[in-house]
């Protein structure tokens, strides 16, 4: 097995270190612990920051443990919402656990993996059972979170309901005896809360590991998918490529290490010839871009995807064999073009992306959100610099 401090690499808080290097030091392989609530049916590049870290645990020898969060998917995380997260019905959370496990394989090697669903545990506690629970845990720990803090203080509600997330994920931990847990910055409250339950219990408690939270392509706020600064995993290779290449350049050295999942040794040196501008930020993020997208496609796809950039953003080629192909149908508007060709799901939206200068017709600009299709012949229609179609005409255009 892998020695303590190799391990404790990538983490940005470890509670603690000391004990984690006493247990390795013990010989035995640890259970390290990582939950995952099926929330949602598609997993982004920030998903996977923890995910990589889970898989050099198992690639050191340790007993690594994915806990499905079926059941407290039912409940809602709070964490970092400043409104009560809507719950999921179960046919939701089989469809979205479905979706992560074949997601997450794209890093994690799943034969190495113990994966639980903690309804198997959560479901047989009784009435009894969680009132016990909820009698180790007082109102005043649970408003240290900032979140709870928050709410409460600006008078937002907070369900009662709610104060079981970190309860349940907690006892997680003493249902599978883990001595090491993984999580989020967002997590630390939940991750300690299960220290404390399995000293209750009577368990060594966890030693507790959070990740940073990756920031999202805006530059500001943590990815997200709700909030659209999202590098989504299931992303076709162009489309992945391109949106890496709008991160701000400040931001190389964490996508170096929390995307592509470089050396700290890497990434400081990447760091450094930024700033003494011994490295150039374009040429340093088209690789980062194939780098990360050659994980999820393959080295084939992210070059052609790094090619495809090249020509049609640098170069302003439009892309010819490769364009998918419609016809125009009856569409009279150029707008209703874009909502056939998927670019838009109505034609309100498509009339925004016109009136926002991103739709082209053969490399033209469309100004009139009332512009009608005239095309007579095969034309390519884009919108931004990422998608583009071949319309083909018919007797409705002419």
């Amino acid at each position: 097995m892998t020695a303590g401090t190799d391990l404790l690499d990538g983490f940005d808080h470890v509670e603690t270190a000391a004990e984690f290097r006493e247990r390795v030091a013990v010989g035995r392989p640890l259970r390290v612990k990582l939950g995952i609530d099926p929330t949602s049916p598609d997993l982004h590049l920030g998903h996977m920051v923890v995910l990589h870290q889970l898989q050099r645990f198992a690639e050191a020898g340790h007993n690594v443990i994915l806990i499905i969060g079926d059941f407290t998917a039912r409940i809602g995380d709070p964490s970092g919402r400043n409104v009560t997260r809507p719950q999921l019905t179960r046919e939701e959370i089989e469809a979205n656990m479905s979706a992560y496990r074949e997601q997450a394989a794209k890093v994690l090697d799943l034969d190495r993996f113990e994966v639980r669903y903690n309804s198997e545990w959560l479901d047989a506690l009784s009435l009894s059972d969680l009132v016990r629970l909820l009698a180790k845990t007082t109102v005043a720990q649970m408003l240290e979170r900032n979140d709870f803090s928050e709410r409460y203080d600006s008078g937002t509600p907070i369900s009662l309901h709610e104060f079981l997330y970190p309860v349940a994920q907690a006892y997680d931990s003493v249902a599978i005896a883990a001595d090491v847990e993984l999580g989020g910055t967002d997590q630390l409250f939940n991750l300690l809360l299960g220290r404390h339950y399995q000293r209750e219990a009577g368990q060594p408690p966890q030693i507790c590991a959070t990740v940073p939270l990756l920031v999202g392509l805006d530059g500001q706020k943590k990815m997200s998918k709700s909030l659209g600064n999202y590098v989504g995993v299931t992303e076709p290779a162009a489309e992945q490529f391109g949106k890496l290449m709008k991160i701000p350049d400040k931001l190389l050295p964490v996508y170096a290490r929390y995307a592509a999942f470089r050396s700290r040794v890497e990434t400081e040196r990447l760091a450094t010839e930024l700033a003494q501008g011994r490295a150039n930020p374009m040429e340093e993020k088209k690789r980062l871009a194939q780098e990360v997208v050659a994980r999820y496609h393959g080295g084939e796809a992210a070059a052609a995807a790094r090619d495809r950039f090249e020509r049609t953003v640098q170069r302003r080629e439009i892309p010819n064999g490769e364009l998918e192909q419609i016809d125009v149908g009856d569409c009279k508007r150029v707008s209703d073009v874009l909502v056939k060709a998927g670019f838009a799901q109505s034609r309100r939206e498509a009339e925004r992306l016109v009136s926002g200068n991103a739709v082209k017709i053969d490399g033209e600009p469309v100004r009139d959100v009332n512009a009608l299709w005239t095309a007579s012949v095969p034309a390519v229609l884009s919108v931004g610099t990422r998608r583009f179609v071949r319309v083909l005409p018919n007797a409705a255009a002419s």
